[in-house]
């Protein structure tokens, strides 16, 4: 494809091998974890708000129903949890975490961080932290900045976090785009590891290649207008058929591109795990890279599209399902608002049966601290309030 995959292009991450690394220093996925809200948004319950069907958005999208952020509930909120059990997961404290990246597009505020709110609630002291912005790509970024840090020297540890409280920037009249996304948190603990010096790219445990671009031509078919005043506009904005056209045509090249740079073949990556915007879209990146869908985990029609969410979500669970086993190799791919796209190469070598951990967790223990006289981001939508709260009764 042209644009953010010429090899002269700027936006190309990591040179000849895909890895901006020291010579003998990777990274590799050592704790998982997820966390999303209790209350469920199905299909049936949409048909209530906007002229829509289950059998509409279920043809179209694969969707069946959403989980949607209560009061109290914030990006904030479930990414600490995520957070947590990630580090459960992984045997390790919060205080041997170096750095904590949070990708996510609806932070609880613009300032402070979600990642300095999250660095408190877990107990962390000495991290740096910070979010990025890469839409439904975030994480792949996230991962990816996290990589670079540790495999620079930079520190041994990173908390690599995906969180989205979509539902607070949804246009709830809009059967277009309402369908489309729900809340939720994933999280993985990162460390940096050295490799023998007879360890090649083929070979060799933990991440392999990475594949990142950015293409603005789509800018505005995708976006949030924001700004201030009367004219400020918070709600996602979507031109839904521009977007399906060239969603199914990066995610296939950028998932290419990873796999070739780490130096294997696609018959050789043993699960794909992709952003779970829409099944039509998956299903399109399965033919295209010739890749079975039985090898690609879907669990979209339980969540919806999560954004920077989506790939940790799917891969903490895809791990529980026991889809993941030490020597398989996997490959994530997204594609996002900007547009931005991104996909990450691994070769698996964590116990699956260290998921069990996250039950020790209890998310009440883990607070988010809110501004006095409490925060918007914490309050449910208005549109959703009515019918969130027949539900529980």
């Amino acid at each position: 494809m042209s644009g953010p995959l010429t090899d002269g292009d700027a936006t190309r991450i990591g040179g000849e091998s895909g890895l901006a690394a020291l010579p003998n220093r990777t990274t590799h996925i050592v704790g998982w974890g997820h966390e999303v809200p209790k209350a469920l948004l199905t299909n049936a319950d949409l048909e209530q708000i906007v002229e829509t069907s289950d059998e509409w958005i279920g043809t179209r999208t694969g969707i069946r129903e959403r989980h949607i952020a209560g009061d109290g509930e914030t990006t904030a909120s479930m990414g600490a949890i995520a957070a947590a059990r990630a580090l459960a997961v992984a045997g390790v404290t919060a205080d041997s975490v170096d750095v904590i990246v949070v990708a996510t597009l609806t932070p609880d505020h613009p300032m402070p961080s979600t990642a300095v709110l999250i660095k408190e609630a877990i107990g962390s002291h000495r991290a740096a932290a910070f979010d990025l912005s890469a839409a439904c790509s975030g994480f792949a970024y996230a991962y990816a900045v996290a990589h670079g840090f540790l495999a620079a020297g930079l520190g041994q540890r990173a908390l690599v976090i995906g969180a989205e409280s979509l539902s607070r920037i949804v246009d709830w009249s809009d059967r277009s785009t309402c369908v489309l996304f729900g809340d939720g948190a994933g999280a993985i603990v990162l460390d940096a590891i050295d490799l023998h010096d007879d360890q090649n790219i083929a070979t060799r445990p933990g991440t392999l290649s990475f594949e990142l671009s950015a293409d603005p031509s789509g800018a505005f078919a995708l976006w949030i207008p924001g700004g201030s005043g009367a004219d400020a506009d918070p709600l996602i904005k979507m031109d839904g058929a521009k977007t399906y056209v060239y969603a199914t045509r990066t995610m296939a090249a950028v998932a290419t591109a990873a796999i070739e740079r780490a130096g294997l073949t696609v018959s050789e990556v043993d699960l794909v795990i992709p952003h779970q915007a829409n099944l039509r879209i998956i299903e399109h990146v399965s033919k295209a890279i010739a890749f079975p869908m039985e090898k690609i985990f879907v669990n979209l029609d339980r969540y919806g599209n999560t954004s920077a969410a989506s790939i940790p979500i799917a891969l903490s669970e895809a791990v529980a399902a026991g889809r993941l086993k030490p020597g398989d190799v996997f490959c994530t791919v997204a594609f996002g608002g900007g547009y931005t796209s991104g996909s990450f190469v691994t070769r698996w070598d964590a116990d699956p049966a260290n998921g069990a951990r996250a039950a020790a967790v209890d998310p009440s223990t883990i607070k988010i601290k809110r501004p006095v006289g409490g925060a918007k981001a914490a309050e449910v939508p208005a549109a959703l309030k009515d019918l969130l709260g027949a539900k529980r009764r």
